[in-house]
């Protein structure tokens, strides 16, 4: 039986069984009864395989890069370590600003902070976030 996530009550998510009846709207797109059984069993493996709680990590994730600011203390951090005031001297955000980005982004697990007396470091949590940037300048066409 297929499983979707329909909606949340609550901050819960609400799983919803999808009956063989909404599995059998499949086959006005598919006639063929053997192309329809293997494909209705496709999707529900597929749709059975999907992580609710993965899927909520990597939304964070592509959140916390949807914001210009962000994104530009991604690419910065690209070339390695910055001090906190060296990023705020970068950007054209206050202080504090900065560094509610940066707790965005070290919530997400992109950055990692480095602390050394009253000052603060950053650096790009490992390579992947380099990769996710590269795969990111292809699909832009960069």
């Amino acid at each position: 039986m297929l499983q979707v996530t329909a909606g949340k009550r609550k901050g819960v998510p609400v799983n919803i069984a999808k009956s063989e009846v909404e599995i059998e709207r499949l086959k006005r797109f598919i006639p063929d009864k053997d192309q329809y059984d293997s494909r209705a069993q496709r999707l529900s493996s597929l749709v059975e395989k999907l992580d609710e709680e993965v899927l909520s990590s990597e939304v964070k994730i592509f959140k916390a890069l949807a914001d210009n600011n962000r994104l530009k203390i991604i690419k910065l951090l690209k070339e390695g370590e910055l001090c906190a005031c060296e990023l705020t001297i970068a950007l054209p955000n206050s202080q504090s600003t900065v560094s509610h980005h940066l707790s965005v982004l070290k919530s997400a697990g992109l950055i990692k902070e480095r602390k050394d007396g009253k000052w603060s470091y950053f650096r790009l949590s490992d390579g992947a976030v380099i990769e996710l940037l590269n795969q990111a300048d292809l699909l832009a066409g960069d």
